[in-house]
């Protein structure tokens, strides 16, 4: 294009802006109908201006930094400017909330004008201050295809500033960074594309302004394209005038469309702009003045970036910049080093002629108008009560969980490899370079069992040869790779020897790489088959990557810049879940935290009466687990604390996450027909009173069985066990253990059997008695049907390919018994502390696998059955049952009890059930346990409920929980948090 031509296309964009952009950003209300505001607003600031001296007035230019972590003598020191110099506003840096809301305070106060409060805070004022949680970073937000939700964090960031009595925001960063090797912009970038960094720029903008807090582009006129850093050198952008207009100042002119109220200019040496030696665009006349106010029109406040920085600091000394940069045309001195001293040099200059009093005085109320817009005209101190839970309340959490869990990228997926499928016949371990990976290690075993190893970055051969040797019997490896700089310089603290170990695991196994930091470092993962981009090693990348990794959430996230041939901008896109349970915080599915916490009261209750030791409680709505906490501990001696991996005795709710899934998955197979009778199935029963009980009133404990038989009765005499049915040890005819050191007879499952068979029905009619029996009669129907004992086949069929790693029956030969919940000191039957063996005498006597009782789990492997149902028979790329079976178990299906076929119902008539809330909808199913457990779900709702506990410790007489109503008081609680 010719110099004419280009000369033309600079007049229509500049006309184009001069209709577009909003003349003055701080006009306190546009709208014609309501201009008393306005008039207050210039009332209250000719107010304050003719109440200055112009050595005060002057001071309103400057913003110098205050921290909140220094000694007394920077707190003396700063308190002396803003009382001498009547300084316009302080920049904070580090420090703690509520001490920088009490020096906020102190400071005000002792203001004649009230002061800008500022920070840069590009990611929330975490990036300052201790105790407050980070949001995502500019690179990270790239990635998201939302800009919505780049707006949510802009409001919340705006809630936390103005807590903290603070007006102004040093961000976003709109550079377009097109220089992967940029070691000062880069991940702070929203990406490589205009587009991209201007919609979440404007997004970012408008939360925080349509919030009250001012947003502040930076760094004008793009600091997108430079080998070095402006705060130790002086940059040079080399780029054509047109291709600055077209790149780098496209964000801001999209951003003054929109009412941008300030901006930033970076120490940034253009040629193309200004053509004077080595001159800083921060004091560049021709870049301030001609480019942005004249020729783009921009209205709103002008802040130098800091004047400390090397790049105008080498070459200027204190004072002499701050001129130089008023001269320039810059409203806001950030960052003044000496402000007398610069006051001095200002008022040299006015009396020179250089600058006249009255454009100092227009910028003195163009300053004034933006106070009153952030609202100093009303000026509170700070309600400093618990401010730093203000600062982070579940609707940050929320915020930011939601901001990480759409970044994720899967950048590559070789064989469709994501999200993980067939669970049960792949081995998967997990390595993290260069952390312990602590919360990815946790959350990736939340969905089946993965072997974790950590090693150093740059471990050296020797390590790395025994790791290999270590993880030669995996099918899959995940790889963490963490411990990532920001450094392009030094490869971003990737060590080459970590790579080739990765190459080396890619070459004999399925390797899932995920990178937890810088994505320009994927350069370093060319060629390979599968990469996870994270953008930042965090606690909430580490939990939600493995949500993604196996199908929990889906993978959303579109990579912002280029980094290699293999991974360039726009790579990633969507990747389906698989239909899994996901994890995350009570608001992101309209819960209430704050009611939730309750829970904690029950609980502690609980142990304090010693309803039980201890417990877990999990809480699962839209298939996202929001709740899981565990409370006290596995016995009262205080032996070791309950955790989320604590393994319970789940009692009765067997029946239904055992027997009755066998059953659901036999009758949608049409292998079973519940108006068959027993008979039908186990012909020995022919002849037998038991023959004709029809499957359909068995499962709703309706066929006159009998509720419970004490069979270990007839195995005692005298309190002691009859050696013709137990051995104290292992020897032939005695090999089925029923406790430690307690071995039952080879037959004894037998006598069982005949035992039950040969029992007496209830008197006719038959009404509805729960009993055990129902199990005993339905556990030989599967095994008859399956040939397979009923263990097996649940676990090949269900437990493992759901990925379900504590679900078990006999857990004392699969696990440390440390894991597992003791239940109670049977004094009556096996004379020991049951611990690791199941608590029900007929069930342990029966081999330890019977229908009724025999399960055990952790609250996690039971929410993921019960989001099976849930899900109508699927879960993951598992299909159990068809939805008709799922709805005809569930649903009511008797006339005289609330109970479903298998499955336990609320009360039809006042909404109580066992331990389900009165507000539970009828749809509601679940069962309880006698050991202190229960599992409820509500279709309706989408809602599921899991409470675990051993309050059979020490006996099984004490009824507290049931007398108290502890599980249904929490349930009741859950649904008070939903109509929250």
């Amino acid at each position: 294009m010719n110099k004419k031509l280009w000369g033309l296309f600079s007049l229509v964009l500049l006309l184009g802006l001069f209709t577009s952009g909003k003349v003055d950003p701080f006009v306190a209300n546009e709208d014609p109908l309501d201009s008393n505001d306005r008039i207050g607003q210039e009332d209250w600031v000719d107010s304050v201006f003719s109440a200055m001296t112009f050595d005060q007035r002057l001071g309103q230019l400057f913003m110098v930094a205050a921290f909140s972590n220094k000694d007394q003598k920077h707190i003396d020191e700063i308190s002396h400017l803003v009382k001498t110099e009547n300084l316009g506003g302080l920049i904070f840096f580090q420090g703690g909330p509520n001490r920088q809301a009490r020096l906020t305070n102190y400071y005000q106060a002792q203001s004649k004008t009230p002061l800008f409060i500022a920070m840069d805070a590009e990611w929330g004022i975490g990036m300052r201050l201790d105790s407050v949680p980070n949001f995502p970073k500019a690179m990270t937000l790239g990635a998201i295809q939302n800009p919505d939700l780049i707006y949510e964090m802009g409001a919340e960031i705006a809630r936390q500033f103005k807590e903290l009595g603070m007006h102004i925001n040093f961000a976003p960063v709109v550079d377009v960074n097109s220089n992967p090797d940029n070691p000062v912009i880069g991940y702070r970038a929203f990406g490589e594309n205009k587009e991209v960094v201007t919609k979440r720029a404007v997004a970012y903008m408008k939360g925080l302004q349509d919030n009250g807090v001012i947003a502040n582009a930076k760094h004008f006129p793009g600091h997108g394209d430079t080998e070095s850093d402006s705060h130790y050198t002086l940059p040079v952008i080399k780029h054509a005038e047109k291709q600055i207009w077209e790149v780098d100042l496209y964000p801001y002119q999209e951003l003054f469309r929109e009412d941008l109220m300030s901006v930033m200019v970076a120490h940034l040496n253009v040629p193309s702009l200004d053509n004077g030696a080595n001159i800083p665009s921060s004091l560049s006349k021709h870049v301030v003045t001609d480019l942005l106010q004249n020729r783009m029109n921009f209205q709103g406040l002008i802040f130098t970036d800091a004047l400390n920085m090397r790049s105008v600091a080498n070459v200027n000394k204190p004072g002499e910049v701050d001129l130089k940069a008023l001269l320039a045309g810059n409203d806001v001195l950030l960052y003044s080093q000496d402000v007398p001293k610069a006051k001095l040099l200002i008022k040299e200059a006015v009396a020179k002629g250089d600058i006249k009093e009255s454009e100092i005085n227009r910028r003195v109320k163009k300053i004034l108008k933006a106070k009153y817009w952030a609202g100093l005209d009303k000026y509170k101190p700070i309600d400093t009560y618990k401010i730093a839970e203000r600062l982070n309340t579940p609707k940050t959490g929320e915020v930011i969980e939601k901001l990480y869990a759409e970044s994720i990228t899967v950048a590559a997926n070789k064989n469709d490899i994501l999200p993980f499928k067939n669970l049960d016949i792949q081995k998967f371990a997990s390595l993290s370079i260069g952390d312990s990976g602590e919360y990815f290690s946790e959350y990736l075993n939340k969905y089946t069992s993965v072997d974790h190893f950590s090693i150093e970055k740059a471990a050296g051969e020797s390590a790395h040869y025994n790791l290999m040797k270590k993880l030669e019997d995996y099918d899959v490896v995940v790889v963490g790779l963490m411990g990532v700089t920001n450094s392009p310089q030094r490869a971003f603290g990737i060590a080459p020897g970590d790579i080739q170990l990765i190459r080396l695991l890619e070459k004999r196994q399925n390797v899932v790489t995920v990178l937890f930091g810088n994505a320009y470092a994927a350069k370093a993962l060319e060629g390979f088959g599968n990469v996870v981009l994270a953008y930042e090693n965090s606690s909430e990348t580490q939990k939600i990557v493995p949500q993604v990794l196996f199908g929990g959430r889906p993978g959303k996230g579109i990579l912002p810049v280029t980094v290699s041939g293999q991974y360039s901008h726009g790579v990633g896109g969507y990747l389906s879940d698989a239909g899994r349970i996901s994890y995350g915080i009570p608001e992101s599915v309209g819960l209430s935290s704050e009611t939730l916490d309750k829970i904690d009261e029950v609980a502690n209750r609980m142990i304090m009466i010693q309803a039980a030791p201890g417990g877990n409680v999990l809480v699962l709505k839209d298939g996202k687990v929001v709740f899981e906490r565990s409370y006290g501990y596995l016995d009262y001696k205080r032996t070791a604390p309950v955790t989320k991996e604590t393994v319970y005795d789940l009692a009765s709710v067997t029946k239904v996450l055992a027997t009755t899934q066998a059953i659901m998955f036999l009758q949608s197979r049409g292998e079973l027909d519940m108006n068959k009778t027993l008979g039908d199935y186990l012909p020995e029963l022919k002849g037998t009173n038991k023959a004709n009980l029809q499957l359909k009133n068995v499962m709703i404990h309706e066929a006159g069985l009998k509720s419970f038989i004490p069979h270990y009765v007839k195995t005692v005499a005298a309190g002691q066990w009859r050696e013709d049915y137990y051995s104290a040890s292992l020897e032939p005819g005695f090999s089925s253990p029923v406790s430690n050191d307690m071995f039952g007879r080879d037959a004894l499952r037998d006598s069982i059997w005949n035992w039950t068979v040969k029992s007496d029905l209830l008197p006719r009619p038959h009404k509805y008695v729960y009993s055990d029996l129902t199990m005993y009669f339905m556990q030989a129907v599967v095994e008859r049907i399956v040939n397979q004992p009923m263990d097996e086949f649940l676990d090949q069929n269900f437990y493992a390919p759901l990925g379900l790693k504590t679900l078990t029956f006999k857990p004392y030969l699969k696990m440390p018994l440390e894991n597992i919940a003791p239940t109670e000191n049977d004094v009556a039957f096996r004379k020991r502390q049951v611990h690791g063996y199941v608590h029900d005498p007929g069930a342990a006597m029966y081999g330890g696998v019977a229908g009724h009782a025999g399960l055990f789990g952790t609250a996690n492997d039971l929410a993921v059955m019960m989001q099976l149902m849930l899900n109508n028979g699927s879960y993951g790329d598992v299909n159990l049952f068809k939805p008709e079976t799922v709805e005809a178990f569930t649903k009511r299906q008797s006339n005289i009890s609330r109970r479903g076929w298998g499955w336990d119902k609320p009360e039809p008539e006042n909404g109580k059930g066992g331990s389900a809330s009165k507000f539970a909808p009828k749809s509601t199913f679940g069962h309880t346990g006698f050991t202190g457990t229960c599992v409820w779900a509500d279709p309706e709702n989408q809602l599921v409920y899991v409470f675990l506990s051993n309050r059979v410790y020490p006996a099984a007489e004490n009824n507290k929980l049931l007398t108290e109503g502890i599980r249904t008081k929490i349930h009741d609680i859950i649904y008070e948090a939903m109509k929250k």
